[in-house]
């Protein structure tokens, strides 16, 4: 469903996108990772016919995203970061006028207008200004425009942003149900969001890919398994230094409460250090409250790759 062979972007002394090369197959949801500022957006402008690349070559639906823009933007629904909307028309107005924009037929407008705002949940809204909506009807008016013309991709780029943890759910819900039709791909920064939705994840960093595979294949690549979480009364005794102590560990934190001193204990990929750590905290005599393994995240994979010096 699209193809990118070495884009390129470059602005006046700086280069915002290098040398990208990647696929997503049709049906698939992949997620888009990475800081502020390493490419994302630039990328999906790039792919949505927003702007040009420097060099490099892209097709959506085989179609070049250039030489082929209307044929390639026909098979495309677009949903930027700030979702564009016109404040003083009402919700079903401004679909109408979007799906007339859009090339849908006359006959069918009525008809796919009602559709989308069932699927995305605004009819209860549709009579209502856009400017009086909250944030979380806003982005399901912009997900429901790109919707309109029933495009095969979808590119939504921080569709959850500024949302609270309801909206961001329900959100969510939608995107892995309009997966099941629709090749998505997905630009966020809610991690949890991406393993529990997404197929496959491109990581970018500075301008570059630096890793394109399944959450749970990225996850076996880490040099790192995930730690030890140990919660203990250890006196007088500085807890964090005895710890570091036991082979495996690479770093440990700690905070208090009350007192208790919760330690975070970063491990060796592979190495189980719970036995250690319980014989140290019996020769000290600390009362253990917890002491768990923790998993390695999508968080700790997102980090490895784009703050190696931090790992």
């Amino acid at each position: 469903m699209i193809k990118v062979e070495n884009l390129t972007k470059r602005y006046a002394g700086q280069t915002a996108i290098k040398d990208l090369n990647f696929e997503v197959g049709k049906g698939e949801i992949m997620g888009f990772l990475g800081p502020n500022g390493a490419g994302k957006t630039t990328t999906m402008r790039i792919l949505a016919s927003f702007m040009p690349p420097t060099s490099g070559r892209a097709t959506v639906a085989g179609f070049d995203i250039f030489e082929q823009s209307l044929q390639a933007r026909a098979h495309l629904g677009y949903m930027p970061e700030n979702v564009p909307l016109y404040n003083d028309m009402r919700v079903t107005e401004y679909l109408d006028y979007r799906a007339a924009l859009k090339g849908v037929p006359h006959r069918r407008v009525a008809e796919r207008v009602g559709d989308v705002k069932e699927l995305c949940g605004v009819k209860e809204v549709e009579k209502k200004l856009i400017g009086t909506l909250s944030k979380g009807y806003r982005q399901r008016v912009g997900l429901a425009d790109a919707l309109l013309h029933e495009p095969d991709l979808l590119i939504l780029d921080e569709p959850t942003i500024g949302l609270d943890p309801n909206q961001i759910r329900q959100v969510r819900q939608l995107i892995k149900n309009l997966g099941k039709q629709h090749t998505i791909l997905l630009s966020t920064h809610i991690l949890p969001e991406v393993e529990m939705t997404c197929s496959r994840v491109i990581i970018i960093h500075r301008g570059r890919i630096e890793a394109c595979d399944t959450p749970e294949n990225l996850l076996g690549q880490i040099r790192r398994a995930g730690g030890v979480v140990l919660e203990a009364k250890v006196g007088n005794d500085n807890g964090a230094e005895e710890l570091k102590k036991i082979s495996g560990v690479r770093d440990v934190t700690a905070q208090a409460e009350d007192d208790w001193k919760i330690f975070s204990l970063r491990v060796e990929s592979g190495v189980d250090v719970r036995e250690e750590v319980f014989q140290l905290a019996t020769i000290r005599h600390w009362t253990v409250r917890e002491l768990t393994q923790r998993r390695a995240t999508l968080e700790d994979v997102f980090v490895e790759f784009t703050h190696p010096d931090e790992v």
